[in-house]
């Protein structure tokens, strides 16, 4: 049977679209409403803009349904490569990361139960339902630091499947594995060392934006394995 999906454009798609959802929370919320050490006006942005922290917050929810959606495909494009390795890019790459995400919405929700000063807060000050809600936020952030380390791990193996795979450019392969590390230099500084974590992350963009030219080449170009790796897939798994 012939077939009419392109499963590396589909990969690429789920990829563009994680692209959407991930900044909102990540990168646009808190350049938008926090500021930085000054709890009562971070607590005022988010109480005149709730509407903006919900959407972040259900953006979260929907990214982590795209995380799992996007590594599934990636197991589907890359299972006559390497079966194990492909299912550690779903692993490391949708299960754990959509986890994490889930948990974030968490702290989300607690930060905005202290901006709304809900009746069972009214025992707290206003200025320590503030710092209650600076509290999970800071949270979050640590939780980010965390996930930088899964989004540096899942690359390994897919950008050794992308090596490996034959049906795309092995500079990829290298490019993403390069980006991998990157992700796990920026984790590991953002605990060790934080204050040089700006500085480290604009001398990696290089590294960083692998994910993106591969993403981009995916969405136009595609990927289709050939029929006989299929093939010898089924007949190992038989």
């Amino acid at each position: 049977m012939k077939r009419s999906t392109n499963p590396g454009r589909v990969a690429g798609l789920w990829y563009l679209l994680l692209a959407v959802f991930g900044p909102l929370r990540l990168i646009y919320i808190p350049n938008k409403l926090f500021v930085p050490d000054d709890a009562a006006a971070t607590v005022a942005n988010i109480a005149a803009h709730e509407w903006l922290f919900r959407i972040a917050i259900a953006a979260d929810l929907a990214g982590a349904v795209v995380l799992v959606m996007l590594t599934m495909a990636f197991y589907r494009l890359f299972t006559g490569v390497d079966r194990e390795l492909a299912a550690l890019v779903v692993i490391f790459g949708g299960v754990m990361p959509a986890l994490l995400l889930f948990v974030g919405v968490v702290g989300d929700g607690g930060a905005l139960m202290a901006v709304r000063g809900s009746g069972f807060l009214s025992a707290f000050a206003e200025a320590q339902r503030d710092a209650l809600a600076m509290l999970f936020l800071r949270a979050r952030d640590f939780l980010n630091t965390g996930a930088e380390m899964l989004w540096g791990v899942w690359l390994w193996p897919l950008g050794l499947l992308a090596y490996r795979s034959r049906f795309l450019p092995k500079f990829f392969g290298v490019w993403l594995i390069i980006n991998g590390f990157a992700y796990v230099i920026l984790c590991l500084s953002g605990v060790l060392a934080p204050q040089y974590g700006s500085r480290l992350f604009l001398w990696l963009q290089p590294a960083l934006i692998g994910e993106l030219a591969f993403t981009l080449w995916l969405v136009i170009k595609g990927a289709r394995p050939p029929v006989a790796a299929t093939g010898s897939a089924s007949t190992a798994a038989g």
